[in-house]
């Protein structure tokens, strides 16, 4: 920098505050994405790095501070969404304000596009790079969207290989980093102590329930999930089940499965999840990441769904895939069984958990599957975490340099 050209103010707190980054998560899934991308930032900056957004337990381990508590956003469907539309709008306000006070080197929003986009869109333009993690899933329903996020993002990150071209199509640079799911711990857990820590016998069936990490999710499926099992209990007297939640739900969860026909093991944190995945010999789960999890895992599984009568109405109308389940997107065929909506009754969930419960021929296909499915989402490459890391430092350490150019 010349003497000619003394540093002005900008320039003066550019050169002496760390990278700034502001991260958005919106729900669980989202929150552990976070967390990983930011461990990885802290281990590739070589430099200082502030965080500064909204998240949960995972990225407050990395050291964030959150605007609000997640479980002011974790909510899902078209309808459910209504009654908590002010306060969610007052979050996005509030976030937009922060990101306009704090004046980060880059923003990262991650996943829940209905809140994260509304902030992004009124940010737009105040020259602070915007980049999204979790392409929206255009490949399934109103592809427009592709065009419409273009106009004010940066980048987008995707985490299936089969995403970037319909944004690429539309001028938005996109980068695939494959999906979380491949450098978690899952596949690692012993089974054995799993069980002989939570008093489960060696030779009981063990189910792994999971009604989803949002209470809509858990206020439908929870009661469905109680008949089933009272079902089952009828083949297998000695079936004892496992109940893997998180933060946002877990008190719900809890005074539900101890009203259940069979013992129940609540659990928490990924560590108790992995375990309880390899403990298992059958998981019944809400439709969502977690089936991607349980593929990867090598647990056959049972996936299971239902919304109100009118979100389920609407999505029907703009949904042009066949299968609900990622694995099954992802290899084209089913090889999770779904019960969507109408589908998911009691007898039809407890019959196709007792299929694999008994049949090895399921068993083993899904496994099978499962392993293919884990190849595809980037398993024996870079970790995700690391390419979003590195994507997300490029933009924030150009938009450092262009803070210390002389105006």
């Amino acid at each position: 920098m010349s003497a000619d050209h003394p540093p002005t103010m900008k320039t003066a707190d550019a050169v002496k505050r760390p990278l700034r980054i502001f991260i958005i998560a919106g729900e669980p899934s989202g929150d552990q994405l976070g967390g990983h991308i930011m461990a990885a930032i802290r281990r590739m900056a070589g430099e200082d790095v502030v965080f500064v957004g909204v998240g949960g337990d995972a990225m407050a381990a990395q050291g964030l501070a959150s605007l609000f508590p997640l479980s002011d956003l974790a909510i899902f469907g078209i309808i459910e969404v209504i009654p908590h539309a002010p306060r969610i709008f007052r979050r996005v306000r509030e976030t937009a304000a922060a990101i306009t006070a704090t004046q980060p080197d880059v923003v990262l929003s991650i996943d829940v596009p209905a809140f994260a986009f509304r902030v992004l869109k009124r940010i737009a333009g105040q020259g602070i790079p915007l980049v999204h993690c979790v392409a929206p899933t255009v490949w399934a329903w109103r592809p427009r969207r592709a065009k419409m996020i273009a106009d004010f993002l940066d980048h987008l990150l995707a985490l299936l290989p089969f995403e970037p071209p319909y944004f690429e199509h539309v001028g938005l640079p996109t980068t695939f980093i494959g999906h979380p799911i491949v450098e978690t711990e899952i596949g690692r857990a012993d089974a054995a102590a799993f069980r002989a820590r939570h008093g489960i016998p060696m030779n009981a069936k063990l189910l792994c329930v999971l009604p989803g990490s949002r209470r809509g999710e858990t206020t439908r499926l929870l009661p469905i999930f109680e008949e089933t099992l009272r079902l089952i209990a009828k083949r297998f007297p000695d079936l004892h089940a496992v109940v893997p939640t998180v933060s946002t739900v877990a008190d719900s969860v809890r005074t539900a499965t101890a009203a259940w026909p069979v013992p129940a093991t609540v659990v928490m944190g990924d560590q108790d999840k992995y375990a309880a995945f390899a403990a298992a010999d059958v998981a019944l789960a809400a439709s969502g990441t977690v089936a991607l999890e349980l593929s990867v895992a090598g647990l056959p599984s049972v996936i299971a769904y239902k919304v109100s009568g009118l979100t389920a109405w609407i999505v029907r109308q703009m949904v042009t895939v066949h299968y609900a389940s990622l694995p099954n997107l992802i290899l084209d065929k089913p090889l999770l069984p779904e019960f969507i909506q109408d589908r998911c009754t009691p007898p039809a969930l407890a019959d196709a958990v007792e299929d694999l419960m008994l049949d090895e021929g399921l068993r083993r296909a899904q496994i099978e599957g499962g392993a293919e499915v884990a190849r595809q989402l980037g398993q024996g490459g870079p970790s995700p975490s690391e390419r979003a890391a590195r994507v997300v430092l490029d933009y924030a350490r150009r938009a450092r340099s262009r803070a210390m150019t002389p105006d």
